[in-house]
């Protein structure tokens, strides 16, 4: 079967079935909105969502092939060796997914979504990693094409527009993302699809592509923040993901791609308000423990909220970088650590031994960042 070629002349779609889209805008958006409201309501969210940044990280990457775990990178984070070198090589990556939409979202305090911003962070993306020979943050010069590993262009899956019309098919796209639309929902589904079908780069489209889904919805005041995690449910049905992507360019099928990203949309919100609930909840039930815990036993009560917010931020760390991070005098800090391990609240991963320091970690946290009970 001949490869599947870009829709050359046929973005932005001439019309789309309203009719079958209609039905799922509505709860698409509501159920955007519900999430925004408890975003609203989680202080300091940037700090205490922090893992579930991490973890869209970890599945975005692990989509295009990447092994490492969510607990992996946190470790490595901490200090843990990684003997593995494509272990290690793959926790870049997933680093460097994070790093991309921080200065992203930075970036947008004062720039636009935009194809500037697009290779800015494309440029972070790539820094370092496999793929960084390949002029990261430029359009590709070279043609490629999407299939097996290895194989030739005749027996690839998908082939994008030559490298010539990359800059004028992303000029289009970027026209299209700051234009008009009946519904933003339905204009990020096809400014997503026209991404990954353009396949600007000569690496690293995939994980971009999924990283424009939350700046989109932050430049588009859709969400208050870019928490916003949609590789889980793209991971979970990858066979429909990329079959529908396919089928805009082969069959013209922007309605059914749409109503895919729309399904995506509802479903993910509900999940990530769930996620969002729960570590809100976390948070204020171990604010109450720890601060009666360390009132009670040392009469330190003032640094109790001090040592959770660290924790939430880091939810496997090194003791001793607990100890020294400098906000809490370092005999409050060890005590405050002791009484965290002795009540549960924390776990020893690994055990201190001669000089090199215990890995502790917050088992809760990290449970609910993954969806199930790892630790």
């Amino acid at each position: 079967m001949p490869p599947v070629l870009y829709h050359q002349g046929g973005f932005p779609p001439k019309e789309l079935d309203l009719r079958r889209l209609l039905p799922l805008v509505g709860p698409a958006n509501a159920e955007l909105a519900r999430y925004d409201g408890i975003l609203s309501a989680v202080p300091n969210a940037g700090l205490l969502l922090g893992p579930l940044t991490t973890q869209e990280a970890v599945v975005s990457s692990r989509i295009e092939g990447t092994q490492a775990t969510f607990g992996e990178v946190l470790e490595f984070e901490a200090g843990e060796e990684v003997a593995n070198k494509e272990k290690r090589a793959d926790i870049h990556e997933v680093l460097n997914y994070r790093s991309a939409m921080y200065h992203a979202v930075r970036r947008m305090e004062t720039l636009p979504l935009s194809q500037r911003l697009v290779k800015e962070a494309h440029e972070v993306l790539m820094q370092g990693v496999r793929g960084q020979n390949k002029a990261p943050g430029e359009y590709r010069r070279v043609p490629n094409w999407i299939g097996r590993p290895g194989c030739a262009l005749e027996e690839a899956r998908f082939v994008p527009p030559a490298a010539n019309l990359v800059p004028d098919a992303m000029s289009a796209w970027e026209r299209y993302l700051h234009g008009d639309a009946p519904d933003k929902l339905i204009q990020l589904a096809i400014i997503h699809a026209e991404f990954e079908a353009i396949h600007p780069f000569p690496d690293g489209n995939g994980r971009l592509g999924r990283l424009l889904v939350p700046l989109y919805l932050v430049a588009k005041k859709l969400l208050s923040s870019p928490d916003f995690y949609i590789s889980a449910y793209l991971e979970a049905h990858r066979d429909q993901y990329y079959d529908r992507l396919l089928a805009v360019s082969r069959d013209n099928d922007w309605t059914g791609w749409c109503v895919f990203f729309l399904n995506a949309v509802i479903e993910q919100a509900r999940a990530n308000h769930a996620k969002a609930r729960a570590i809100l909840d976390l948070y204020q039930e171990e604010k109450l423990r720890i601060t009666d815990l360390t009132h009670s036993q040392y009469g330190v009560i003032q640094y109790g909220v001090m040592a959770l917010d660290w924790l939430f931020s880091r939810p496997i760390f090194k003791a001793s970088n607990f100890c020294s991070a400098g906000n809490i005098p370092g005999p409050t800090a060890r005590r405050i650590l002791k009484i965290c391990i002795d009540e549960g609240i924390l776990r020893t991963l690994r055990p201190a031994r001669g000089s090199r320091p215990a890995i502790v970690a917050f088992p809760r946290l990290l449970n609910i960042a993954e969806g199930h009970e790892v630790f």
